[in-house]
C-alpha cells in the first residue's frame, strides 16, 4: 500500500488487538503513526504519559512506526498535517462498524484526500477491548485471563493497578 497512515485511539490500556493492528499497519504502510487521541468527554483510567510510554515500548521494534499525542485536534486534520493519506481503523463487530462508518464520512468531509482502511482482527482478538480488559482486573484469578489480552509491558502495570483496586476494596 505504501505511504503514511495514522492509527489513532485512546489506548487505555493498549491490548493485544491494538498490537495486532500495529503489526499489520507496519507491514502495509511505509510509515505508521500510532496516535493517542484525547476525548475531553472521556474519563481515562491511565494517564496520557503512561499510555504513550506503553506505546513507545510496543512500537519500538518497528522502524517505520512512530508514536504521537494528538490532544485537542481532529484526526483528519492531524493526518493532513503529517502527510498521511490513510487512517487505519479496526472493526471488531457490527457496533464498531456503524461507529467507524460514520467517522469515516466525517473524516472525509474534513479531509477529502484521506482514505480510511478498515481491518478486522483475528477471531481470538475480536472481543478484546480496553474496557473489557479493565473490567476483568481485580477478582481472584484475573491475572492468567488478562495476561493473554495485553502486551507484557501493560500487564505488569495492570498487576499493580489491580493490587491497588483490591487494597481500596473496589474489585468485584
Amino acid at each position: 500500500m505504501g505511504s503514511t497512515a495514522v492509527y489513532a485511539g485512546s489506548f487505555d490500556p493498549p491490548t493485544s488487538g491494538h498490537v495486532w493492528m500495529i503489526e499489520r499497519g507496519a507491514k502495509l504502510f511505509d510509515r505508521l503513526i500510532v496516535a493517542v487521541a484525547q476525548n475531553p468527554e472521556k474519563a481515562y483510567t491511565f494517564p496520557l504519559k503512561q499510555r504513550l510510554g506503553w506505546l513507545e515500548t510496543i512500537c519500538g521494534p518497528f522502524g517505520n512506526v512512530e508514536v504521537a499525542d494528538i490532544r485537542n485536534r481532529f484526526l483528519a486534520r492531524y493526518a493532513a498535517d503529517v502527510g498521511a493519506g490513510h487512517i487505519l481503523r479496526g472493526i471488531r463487530d457490527e457496533e464498531d462498524y456503524r461507529y467507524e462508518r460514520g467517522m469515516r464520512y466525517i473524516n472525509s468531509d474534513l479531509n477529502p484526500e484521506l482514505e480510511t482502511v478498515f481491518m478486522m482482527p483475528a477471531r481470538g482478538l475480536g472481543q478484546v477491548s480496553s474496557s473489557f480488559v479493565k473490567g476483568m482486573v481485580g477478582p481472584d484469578g484475573w491475572q492468567p485471563i488478562v495476561e493473554r489480552y495485553v502486551p507484557a509491558c501493560v500487564f505488569g502495570d495492570l498487576i499493580a493497578w489491580g493490587e491497588s483496586l483490591v487494597a481500596d476494596g473496589e474489585s468485584s
